[in-house]
């Protein structure tokens, strides 16, 4: 029978270059319309025999008719095509395929397309909406594939397409059964490629996106008309084909579009240091934004790799260590004492002249403290002499005479006492290759003498003359310097250095002679010796502590710093600041040059003082008017705005940058201005002064503006709809 029927070989055009299927049979599931009847005809346009299967009832799963497979196998053999039609439900899967083995002999390709909708929000779902669409969606595919891959095995052969969608994939309102089926299918794919490479048997998952009847009265008619299932097809059967390598990925496709999408997995933190230690609550809260961190995600490929990378954090935990495996690292103590820290704060400019300033250099101040960018000592001196980085380079030896200090950045997770001992830990977290020289990145720890880890920093090196050795030219483990905001800064500070301040710095433990001598400074091309950088970024610190927390080392958290040029002492130093919420960003000057000595900078705070000195009025902002009246309406019913249960953001532009930002707390039922103290925003809104205005008056509309870009929206966009009634009702400006 199967000579006759490759002898009976389509009359549709054939091009020797064409992909073929003859002598494939392909099983397509819901194939009496929609993508299902796209894949059935370019099957059988490409050669192969198609089974058509339709059960033939409505998108809701009620009913049954032969009509639908009918009319698609008709359509297939007036073009010369081979096609049966198949009336079963893929409950029965087995039948589908003896369906294929009874007619055609074989099964090469199935396509699980058969589905159905039962749309409801979560709470109405019945126990009848969830089961049928598992079983339509999850069992169907899975009774119908199973009955395939005994055939699949013996023919060491076989292609499989999953049908997932984007509902499941990212989740969609109403639709929490009909989801979370959909992502099931992507586990049950995983798995059937892993079990079946060895057969050759491919699985893959397409998430459609397509004119259908399950969507034609859900999406509007203009998108509806540009979805048409004959733009997906092609890329289904190509999975399909011997010739496609691919297995075990998720294809997205729509409209002429495709692309490949997977999960991925963050870094990742360890939460306990010793496998001693247990993992305790506050631990997790700290350490939260790094556990949610994706700024390093990445792709793993097998169960086997997700749980070595576990091993090996099990590994560390057992060093009691946090250095990669593998990597390079130094260790040292760091003992220190109240007349440090008083050293320490005078050599980067604290002076009795400010009241202030008291409580760093007098050790009996009730409020005696570190100035925060000591915390970074203890690391450096660890590093320094060290010969860490001597041969980190692939075929070149470090000439330290050679090395320049490009960034820093310093985090404090807790309070460190005044006096005491620190361990601190330095690795190399990689090496770049920028041609001129090499960019070597240095990750330090400290610990306190109780194990914990109370900061943590990244010190980047420019190694002149070291580059060309073929390296990657940046990193994911590079720690970025940031550009400021494009305005006026909304405060500046200014202080002179006096002549001695290199020498009174070195003192804290930095005796690089370029700093002092003057025939080493006029060998590294100075005309006297420079001051630290270190020092000029302890000037800044103190800085925007003075105007931005109080002077109060407790509100700081972190420092990224890019040092740009060199300071003479004497030269005068002004630290512009930015403020953006708790996010202070910086740039530093030297006064008579006019020249930035440190960019890309930022201190993030515990909590600020909300100020804006120098920043556009409010008064001078439109929407100021909006959130008073926003408010007056709020505090008028505050238990029906308290039910929104929502943290909203609000970012303020002018000409495309940023003039203010406002909070509306309907979980404490309070607005402020600035960014959520002691919270997170659910729903971030970026919108322009005038934009929010006439949004509010109602003569922009939000869609309209959504969707030209000028209302740009982060986090629950749901939630959103809610805020309207506060925002656009009967607005009285």
């Amino acid at each position: 029978m199967l000579k006759v029927l490759r002898r009976q070989l389509h009359t549709f055009p054939v091009m020797a270059d064409k992909l073929r299927f003859d002598g494939r049979v392909a099983v397509v599931t819901g194939a009496g319309a929609g993508l299902g009847r796209a894949y059935a005809l370019l099957f059988a346009e490409r050669g192969a025999s198609v089974v058509v299967n339709d059960l033939g009832g409505g998108r809701h799963g009620e009913g049954q008719s032969t009509n639908a497979a009918d009319s698609v196998v008709q359509e297939i053999k007036r073009k010369g095509g081979v096609a049966v039609a198949d009336y079963n439900s893929v409950e029965d899967g087995h039948k589908i395929i003896d369906t294929a083995l009874n007619n055609f002999g074989r099964v090469d390709i199935v396509v699980n397309n058969a589905g159905i909708l039962r749309d409801k929000s979560f709470a109405r779902i019945s126990d009848t909406d969830w089961d049928l669409i598992q079983r339509v969606h999850l069992k169907g595919t899975f009774k119908t594939t199973q009955a395939a891959w005994p055939h699949f095995r013996k023919q060491n052969y076989g292609r499989i397409i999953v049908t997932a969608s984007n509902s499941g994939l990212y989740g969609n309102f109403g639709q929490a059964n009909y989801s979370a089926a959909k992502m099931a299918v992507v586990g049950l794919s995983n798995t059937l490629a892993i079990e079946g490479r060895k057969y050759n048997i491919h699985c893959n998952v397409i998430a459609p996106t397509a004119a259908s009847r399950l969507t034609e009265d859900i999406l509007p008619p203009d998108f509806f008309a540009e979805l048409r299932p004959e733009l997906i097809a092609p890329v289904v059967v190509w999975l399909c084909h011997e010739e496609c390598e691919e297995t075990g990925s998720i294809i997205e496709s729509a409209a002429g579009w495709a692309g490949k999408c997977h999960l991925v997995r963050g870094k990742g933190v360890i939460l306990r240091q010793k496998l001693t230690d247990d993992v305790i609550l506050e631990t997790v809260r700290d350490k939260w934004p790094e556990v949610i961190d994706m700024s390093g995600a990445e792709r793993l490929e097998s169960i086997q790799e997700a749980s070595g990378s576990l091993m090996t954090a099990l590994e560390e935990m057992k060093a009691g260590g946090a250095v990669p495996t593998g990597q390079k690292s130094v260790s040292g103590q760091y003992s220190y004492t109240n007349r440090d820290l008083i050293l320490y704060a005078l050599g980067i400019g604290a002076t009795v002249t400010d009241p202030s300033d008291l409580k760093y250099l007098y050790e009996l101040h009730e409020d005696f403290a570190a100035i925060p960018s000591f915390w970074i000592l203890p690391g450096q001196v660890a590093m320094m002499g060290s010969g860490l980085i001597g041969d980190v380079v692939p075929g070149k030896e470090v000439d330290f005479s050679k090395v320049l200090h490009g960034e820093q950045y310093l985090e404090v997770l807790k309070p460190i006492s005044t006096s005491g001992n620190l361990k601190s830990v330095a690795y190399v977290a990689d090496v770049l290759d920028k041609g001129s020289g090499a960019v070597i990145l240095v990750n330090i720890e400290s610990f306190d003498e109780s194990g914990e880890k109370v900061a943590q920093g990244q010190m980047v090196v420019f190694a002149v003359g070291c580059g060309g050795f073929g390296g990657k030219r940046s990193s994911d483990k590079q720690i970025p310097a940031l550009s400021h905001p494009n305005r006026s800064p909304d405060a500046s500070l200014s202080q002179k250095t006096i002549e001695d301040q290199a020498a009174l710095y070195r003192l804290s433990g930095d005796y690089n002679p370029l700093h002092i001598d003057p025939n080493m400074a006029a060998l590294g091309g100075f005309d006297r010796p420079i001051l630290h950088g270190l020092c000029s970024l302890g000037f800044s610190v103190r800085h925007v502590l003075k105007r931005f927390a109080n002077n109060d080392a407790s509100k700081f958290k972190s420092v990224k710093a890019r040092f740009s040029k060199p300071v003479i002492p004497g030269q005068t130093l002004r630290t512009d600041m930015w403020q953006q919420g708790n996010r202070i960003f910086f740039e530093t000057s030297v006064v008579e040059t006019g020249s930035p000595v440190i960019s890309g900078a930022y201190i993030d705070l515990v909590e600020t003082q909300n100020v804006y000195p120098n920043r556009v009025s409010a008064k001078a902002l439109k929407s100021e008017e909006v959130f008073d009246e926003i408010e007056k309406r709020m505090m008028a019913n505050l238990d029906k705005a308290k039910k929104i249960n929502g943290v909203f953001l609000y970012k303020i532009t002018q000409n495309g940058q940023e003039a203010a930002s406002w909070t509306i707390d309907l979980k404490k039922g309070k607005l402020y201005k600035g960014d959520p103290q002691g919270t997170k925003a659910d729903c971030t809104i970026t919108i322009e002064d005038q934009d929010l205005v006439d949004m509010a008056k109602g003569t922009l509309n939000p869609q309209v503006a959504f969707m030209k870009g000028k209302l740009k929206v982060k986090g629950n966009i749901m939630l959103m709809q809610k805020l309207r009634s506060l925002t656009t009702e009967e607005s009285k400006l």
